[in-house]
């Protein structure tokens, strides 16, 4: 077998970059397994990143993945889908790819992200990302001092406080903001009463039968039960998440929700010498913060590995 690495990363978004760039500059040995599949893939731009602001995500991938391998010789990506992850008898972690091959490491990273749980509403899918918005200060900006926009008061959001909230922000990117609460009558009530007498909002109960993409920017046509049908400049929509992956559960690491159970200050999980970065522990997912976390859990593995490579305990666990 292989000598075992310092460090291995599941994941090679920006988490799991940033968690490999932590552990290079205290010259680990580590190796990013990366399958290619990313949650903003549909996306054409990302932001709020400096110097990458609207850039082509593949743009910053690949950016960042030459900058890492080619200055830190100790780092390689592998382009490989993890099958399986367990931990040994001796505490150290081996990952199983989907060829069958092994690979050891002192250390584990959980840098898989999340994939999106979209609501059984035809079209859904077809403008996720490209019209419809999970994060108005990700996405939105593009289409500022629109006519209008739409937030969709459907699971997370079917609820006045969260509702209300991302409508808010829907306010300062388009003249007026309808939430749309598909057929929930009383919650469409209660938006109402809750955003008062403001002349920017609204509240629409029809229930919807489709989505369809706009014909220019980010422009979307709902489709009604009843045959009407609308075009707001873009939507505002959180769906559910679920964790990308069988690890967590093959580890046995505690969950928060649906979210990997790790926090402040290293996000090491509940099994020692498991960390997670980005979407998969954290409630507000992009990239800015994943990148924040991943940086983390890349100095908590670090610390762990020095300790224990001189006969000593971590000052933090």
């Amino acid at each position: 077998m292989a000598p075992t690495t310092d460090v291995l990363i599941i994941g090679g978004g920006p988490a799991g970059l940033s968690a490999a760039l932590s552990l290079a500059r205290q010259a680990h040995t580590v190796k990013i397994f990366d399958s290619g599949v990313y949650r903003n893939q549909d996306a054409d731009y990302m932001h709020m990143l400096p110097g990458f602001d609207h850039v082509d995500p593949v743009k910053f991938r690949g950016t960042a993945v030459e900058n890492i391998i080619s200055r830190y010789d100790s780092v390689s990506l592998h382009s490989v889908t993890i099958a399986g992850v367990k931990k040994t008898e001796e505490g150290h972690f081996e990952a199983t790819d989907s060829d069958g091959k092994i690979w050891t490491g002192l250390k584990l990273i959980l840098a898989t992200g999340v994939e999106d749980i979209f609501p059984d509403i035809e079209g859904y899918a077809d403008c996720w990302g490209t019209g419809i918005f999970h994060c108005l200060f990700c996405k939105g900006y593009e289409e500022r001092n629109c006519a209008s926009s739409g937030v969709l008061a459907i699971g997370g959001l079917a609820n006045v406080p969260f509702g209300l909230h991302v409508a808010r922000q829907a306010t300062s990117l388009s003249k007026s903001v309808t939430i749309y609460t598909n057929g929930a009558e009383e919650l469409a009530t209660s938006m109402q009463s809750a955003f008062g007498n403001t002349g920017k909002m609204k509240s629409d109960s029809r229930r919807i039968k489709s989505f369809k993409k706009g014909p220019k920017n980010a422009e979307v046509t709902i489709e009604f039960e009843d045959g009407s049908e609308v075009t707001e400049g873009f939507l505002a929509h959180a769906p559910p998440t679920k964790l990308k992956g069988p690890f967590a559960e093959q580890l046995g690491v505690a969950m928060q929700g649906s979210d990997i159970k790790a926090g402040p200050p290293f996000y090491q999980t509940s099994v020692q010498g498991v960390f997670a970065a980005g979407d998969n522990c954290l409630p507000m997912k992009n990239i800015p913060l994943a990148i924040s976390v991943g940086s983390l859990a890349g100095m908590g593995a670090s610390t762990q590995v020095i300790a224990e490579r001189l006969g000593q305990k971590s000052m933090f666990g």
